[in-house]
């Protein structure tokens, strides 16, 4: 029987489905965000819908639900701490940056932890994969690979070789033979990932789906792909650093807090037990204005890292605020602080802030030593390279307390460094024989010690 078409528009972000093309989608309000698709008429009679009965949560049975460990610290870390049987991961990122390298290497992890995985390849040949298999040098003994991109060919493949993980690479290359549409358009995808999940679920195994980024830094596809997934993934990192880091954005097993760091080497992506040394400039005990060490949280996992500012005479009208790792309105804010509570005039100077490294933090417990880097470097007051900061400020001038006060001050312990400075409120419980904590209360007090 042929195939009966109607054409449909569907907003990208929400997955609504409009009869005829509008500025405006009616459910999310979202404006410009209605894709043309093609829809298949369902000829189908309505038949009886196979129901289970309620189970009282006591009595249901958690024993399908095996978590799996793939002995990757930095990869279990942003998932949880393992990967739940029926669940599905999604991982995004830009082209190039490493994101089949990561799901090879952990393939190959959980393979050697005793999980039999089935990896269908929609991007690469079978001889491409293998040519990389054989650089990050992986048996995969336990890695059965197949190429192909229609949806129902990968589903029999499913059922042909039962894997407790089954790896898609990547979605935007899957289609259905129920769309006339190309691959990657938001039908394709919505219907792929759809029935790829619900097959997860039925037969108890893991699904990770790669998926490629926008311009924007969006998952693309339609938005309604990250709330059908279990977890989201973004891989990111820059061209100009070897290192990439791993932030869960969506997780349902675990916190979204945490951060994996790996560094690209030429045998694949190593992971980085200790990110700190990493993030932090090897100047030894030189001292030098406007770098100042901030003692910071992703997660549970804390990461000291440097802040550099650069602080100059304005050459036009209008200063220059540029922040590389923060948020450029956070600088702004904090600028803000300086001028109004400590009477420091900035309206006549450019503001360079940026993170050593090229990470990126959203965390307010980094405000002081941004402050203080600021002030470093308008004074020409080099900063004692033994000394770190962590202290959210207030829009009183206040240094607020701080989550996760004792990892930070371990963390700076085992470093070397020889003095931490924190919000006073923090100061009960913190005891370290090896490192200095003082205790502070305003931007006035911390300015008064270390100046």
């Amino acid at each position: 029987m042929e195939k009966q078409f109607k054409t449909a528009y569907v907003c990208t972000q929400c997955g609504a489905i409009h009869p005829k093309w509008q500025g405006q989608c009616k459910d999310c309000g979202e404006w410009n965000t209605l894709a043309e698709e093609r829809v298949v008429k369902s000829s189908k009679k309505s038949r009886k819908i196979d129901t289970e009965r309620p189970q009282l949560l006591p009595d249901i049975s958690t024993e399908k639900a095996i978590g799996l460990r793939s002995g990757m610290p930095e990869f279990d870390r942003v998932l949880g701490g393992s990967l739940t049987s029926g669940s599905t991961v999604l991982l995004a990122g830009e082209p190039g940056i490493g994101k089949s390298t990561l799901i090879l290497q952990a393939a190959d992890a959980y393979s050697k932890a005793g999980a039999g995985v089935l990896y269908v390849t929609g991007e690469e040949s079978l001889g491409q994969l293998k040519k990389r298999s054989d650089r990050l040098a992986i048996a995969g003994t336990k890695i059965a690979a197949v190429n192909m991109t229609g949806l129902e060919s990968i589903m029999a493949a499913i059922d042909d070789y039962p894997a407790n993980i089954v790896i898609i690479d990547s979605i935007q290359t899957v289609s259905s033979e129920m769309f006339e549409s190309p691959p990657g358009t938001i039908g394709q995808i919505r219907e792929s990932a759809g029935r790829l999940i619900e097959k997860a679920k039925k037969d108890g195994f893991a699904l990770f789906l790669v998926g490629h980024v926008t311009k924007e830094g969006l998952v693309a596809g339609p938005k309604v792909l990250e709330h059908m997934v279990d977890a989201v993934l973004y891989f990111e990192g820059d061209s100009q650093h070897l290192f990439r880091l791993l932030r869960p954005i969506k997780n349902r097993y675990g916190s979204t807090f945490e951060l994996g760091v790996f560094e690209m080497s030429a045998g694949g992506l190593l992971q980085v037990e200790n990110p700190s040394q990493l993030f932090l400039s090897d100047y030894g005990n030189i001292r030098r204005t406007g770098a100042v060490v901030a003692a910071s949280c992703e997660g549970n996992r804390p990461i000291m890292v440097e802040i550099q500012a650069l602080v100059s005479s304005a050459s036009y009208g209008t200063p220059q605020r540029v922040a590389g790792g923060i948020d450029n309105k956070r600088l702004a804010l904090l600028l803000a602080i300086l001028e109004k509570r400590l009477g420091i005039p900035m309206g006549g100077n450019d503001v360079f802030v940026s993170i050593a490294g090229g990470l990126r933090l959203n965390e307010p417990a980094i405000d002081l030593a941004i402050l203080v880097s600021v002030i470093s470097s308008l004074r020409e007051i080099p900063f004692d390279v033994k000394t770190a900061l962590a202290g959210e400020v207030g829009l009183s001038g206040e240094v607020r307390p701080i989550g996760m006060a004792e990892q930070r001050i371990s963390e700076a312990a085992k470093l070397g460094f020889k003095r931490i400075i924190i919000p006073e409120q923090n100061l009960k419980g913190t005891a370290n024989k090896k490192i200095e904590i003082v205790g502070i209360v305003s931007l006035e007090k911390a300015f008064d010690l270390l100046f």
